[in-house]
C-alpha cells in the first residue's frame, strides 16, 4: 500500500543512478509560492510532494530519515486555511487542498507557514489548519533549516 494512497510513484529506470538510498538521511525543504490568483486548483507541487514520500518509501527509506518540510510563504499561504476562511477568502470556493496537507502531515511531512505573512494578511491561528505551524518568518524558516543540512527545492 502507497505510504500517500492516491498518488503515484516513481516508475522503475533500469540502470538509473542517484535513487533514494534506505541508508541515507533525506532532509528536504520545499519552498512554495505561488500567486494568489492560482488558488482555484490544488496547489500544483503538493502531489509531487506525494509521489516523493511514495517513492522514498518504494525504496526503503525510513520514516525516521525521512525529514521532509514546506514552507509556505507568498500566495501560497492561503492554502493552509481552514475551508470557511479559505472560502471567505476565494469567491466562496473550497480549499482544494485540505485533503493532501492532512495526508502528507499524516506522514510526517512538517508545514511551515510564514509569520509575518500571516500578519500582512490579518489572519489568524484559528483560521489555519491545524497542520500548519505558524514560524516567525519564512527567510528565517529557509535558512534555520539549511543550517541543519535541509536541501531546499523550489
Amino acid at each position: 500500500e502507497l505510504l500517500v494512497p492516491g498518488f503515484g510513484v516513481g516508475s522503475d529506470v533500469p540502470g538509473a543512478h542517484n535513487a533514494p538510498d534506505p541508508n541515507t538521511e533525506y532532509k528536504v525543504i520545499f519552498d512554495l509560492s505561488v500567486p494568489d490568483d492560482n488558488l482555484d486548483d490544488p496547489y500544483p507541487f503538493l502531489p509531487a510532494i506525494a509521489m516523493y514520500m511514495n517513492t522514498l518509501q518504494k525504496f526503503g527509506v525510513p520514516p525516521e530519515i525521512r525529514k521532509i518540510s514546506v514552507v509556505l510563504r507568498r500566495g501560497s499561504g492561503l492554502i493552509g486555511l481552514k475551508n470557511e476562511e479559505f472560502k471567505a477568502r476565494n469567491d466562496g470556493k473550497d480549499n482544494p487542498n485540505i485533503e493532501l496537507i492532512q495526508k502528507l502531515s499524516a506522514v510526517g511531512v512538517k508545514f511551515h507557514i510564514c509569520g509575518q505573512g500571516i500578519l500582512a494578511r490579518e489572519i489568524d491561528r484559528e483560521d489555519l489548519l491545524p497542520e500548519i505551524q505558524i514560524d516567525y518568518w519564512a527567510l528565517t524558516t529557509l535558512i534555520e533549516l539549511g543550517r541543519q543540512g535541509y536541501v531546499k527545492i523550489g
